[in-house]
């Protein structure tokens, strides 16, 4: 796979980018790079719960992130996802949540790059797709460039080639999840260090990014972006990725042809007895900073839970808004 493909990606987000959520994400972007919510891998493996990995054919191209610290269980897991024609496996070694903690998985095993080397030599071995790391730039207050160097060196002797670097340290101790993506701060020179120093890996950068001007700036020193929140927030941001970085000439969709093309996705969600909320609560800000985008944000939230709710709702709120 070509570093271009990576070259503009939307971050793997728990509650977030589920299978709805890529599937609208795609209707703006066909190239931008999609990532599944972070699964564990034990309950693929030992939990038999494949359903976890389902995901719709128009989703490519598709990377499953895993969370794990056990090879064998780790190799296990890809394998179904390659099965199933998954384009990657990404390895988690940056969330910070408790619950990942206690399982001593995500950031803490930046603590342990031999194990992550390990995890990743044992799932390249199992599979022919690609295998990344996705990582911090440090855990609590350890501030010092050599520990990337270390982690990154240490992991990059399996032969994985590409690490998706958040540019904050991890906070393990006396910080939410949330406050993890915000109060840690932005170290981007570190990340474009790392770059410099290992020139035949891909790095590719993530934390804060917003705007183009943000992204243009990043690819001036690193190989791609990866938004995260912003892309979620206000998604049609997505609306000149194919045309801005992967030049392809095809017209940009607006935003009421988005939601239009939605409503076929809904229907056939809706005989499955998938709840419109499931779907409508990630489109809730396909209308950021557009005149009406608070009635649309309203009548969504107020009316996607109701009995016998689907496309009827999404079309309303259309109404609610002046072309």
């Amino acid at each position: 796979m070509s570093h271009r493909a990576r070259k503009i990606s939307i971050a793997p987000m728990m509650d977030w980018t589920d299978r709805h959520c890529r599937y609208f994400l795609r209707l703006i972007s066909k190239h931008s790079y999609l990532y599944t919510e972070m699964v564990n891998a034990k309950a693929i493996v030992h939990g038999k719960a494949l359903h976890l990995l389902n995901y719709n054919p128009e989703e490519h191209p598709l990377a499953l992130q895993l969370g794990g610290n056990e090879p064998e269980v780790l190799a296990a897991a890809s394998i179904e996802a390659e099965k199933l024609g998954y384009d990657e496996i990404n390895l988690n070694v940056g969330c910070p949540s408790d619950r990942v903690q206690s399982g001593f998985f995500g950031a803490c095993l930046m603590q342990k790059p031999d194990l992550v080397r390990d995890c990743i030599a044992a799932t390249q071995a199992a599979v022919s797709i690609p295998v990344t790391v996705k990582c911090r730039i440090g855990i609590d207050r350890e501030e010092s460039y050599d520990f990337l160097q270390n982690f990154v060196s240490t992991v990059a002797q399996s032969g994985c080639n590409t690490f998706i670097v958040h540019a904050r340290n991890a906070w393990l101790k006396g910080l939410s999840p949330k406050e993890n993506r915000n109060i840690p701060p932005l170290r981007y020179d570190i990340v474009y260090q790392l770059k410099q120093e290992f020139p035949a890996l891909e790095i590719i950068i993530n934390g804060g990014i917003k705007t183009y001007a943000d992204i243009d700036e990043h690819l001036q020193h690193v190989d791609g972006v990866m938004l995260g929140r912003e892309a979620y927030h206000n998604p049609y941001i997505l609306a000149q990725i194919d045309h801005r970085y992967y030049s392809t000439e095809a017209p940009t969709l607006s935003r009421f042809d988005i939601a239009e093309r939605m409503l076929a996705y809904i229907d056939a969600q809706r005989e499955k007895d998938i709840s419109l909320h499931h779907i409508t609560r990630h489109m809730l800000g396909l209308f950021h900073a557009e005149p009406g985008a608070r009635q649309w944000r309203r009548y969504l939230t107020e009316n996607s839970t109701k009995p016998g709710a689907g496309r009827q709702i999404v079309e309303a709120a259309l109404a609610l808004i002046h072309r």
